[in-house]
This record gives C-alpha cells, sequence and structure tokens, in this order.
C-alpha cells in the first residue's frame, strides 16, 4: 500500500528534515509498531498503514504544530485514488486517527485507537515514557510490546523498511 512513488510524492513538500524528530524514521517506526498491534488486534492494515505516513507529513515545525494531523489527513485526500486506493470507511477512520491523534482520546474505532497507540509508542524518542493508561487497546500495554518500542524510539532507529521498502537512502550521520 504504502509505495516509494507514494513517500516520494510525500515527501517532495515535507518542510522538515527527512530524518528529523517527526520524519520518516519515526514514520517507518509507527508503521512496524502498527504491524505489530494489527497482528495482535486484527486492525487494518490498511488504515495504520496511511496513518503512518500522513499523520505527521504536514507539520511546519518539530514542536507544537497545531491541526497538523488534520493538514495531513486532508493532503491525503488529494492523493487518494491517483496514489493509493481505500475504501470510503478506511479513509474516514483514517482521517479520524489522523485529525485526532494529538488530542489524547482514547475512545474510538479500533482502527483508529491502533493508529494512536503506533504513535504513542515512539514517544519516548521525544523523552516521553509511553504510560500504559493513555494507550487504548491491550495489546500495545503489553510490557513486551512498550519494552520492544520503547527500545527503538530511544535509540532513534532507522527502521529497514525505510531503505528495503520505501527506497529512500541512508541518512546521513548529521541527519540523525
Amino acid at each position: 500500500m504504502i509505495t516509494p512513488e507514494l513517500l516520494q510524492t510525500i515527501l517532495q513538500d515535507y518542510s522538515l528534515p527527512v530524518y528529523g524528530t517527526h520524519g520518516v524514521s519515526h514514520w517507518a517506526r509507527v508503521l512496524e509498531i502498527g504491524r505489530r498491534l494489527v497482528a495482535g488486534t486484527g486492525a487494518s492494515l490498511a488504515v495504520v498503514s496511511l496513518f503512518a505516513v500522513f499523520h505527521d507529513s504536514r507539520r511546519v515545525n518539530e514542536g507544537q504544530d497545531q491541526n497538523h494531523g488534520l493538514r495531513g489527513a486532508e493532503y491525503a485526500a488529494t492523493l487518494r485514488g491517483r496514489l493509493f486506493e481505500a475504501t470510503n470507511e478506511e479513509f474516514d477512520q483514517f482521517f479520524e486517527a489522523c485529525a485526532g491523534h494529538t488530542d489524547g482520546m482514547t475512545q474510538a474505532h479500533l482502527n483508529v485507537q491502533v493508529c494512536w497507540d503506533s504513535d504513542r509508542l515512539d514517544l519516548l524518542r521525544v523523552g516521553i515514557l509511553p504510560n500504559p493508561l493513555r494507550l487504548c487497546t491491550p495489546a500495545a500495554r503489553r510490557p513486551d510490546v512498550l519494552a520492544w518500542a520503547n527500545a527503538r524510539a530511544v535509540r532513534r532507529l532507522v527502521p529497514s523498511l525505510v531503505q528495503d521498502e520505501w527506497r529512500l537512502p541512508p541518512p546521513d550521520r548529521k541527519e540523525l
């Protein structure tokens, strides 16, 4: 679903460093976390995949950036049908997940909850230890999942899917 062409299109207008705090390494960790949570919950991989690459794609800074999730979802709407497909139900859930991902909510459709958990489980990259009480799903609150995600986030790991699936060039050390 997430093709190199889609990623290149998103990155053409991305205004922050590609490998910065909210850039492709974060998106890839969110996707990998999401894949793990999908396996444990039965949530939609399509919704989680779209969320991973669009939720921070229209940020204008690395700090507080009001409505960046909504901007990302609206941008995705312009590419739907051209660079990716989604049913109306999938797109509506994705849109809700993007638009609300910084609001701290925990109640929503399972697909939306898994999106939010996938992002929250990467918070240690900015020095915030994920609070299990703020996670939506039992799968995300599992100690082994928390430990795995935290270890990757604190190291700001660049998942192999960045090069292997998305075909992006490796980061320069100064970008990390």
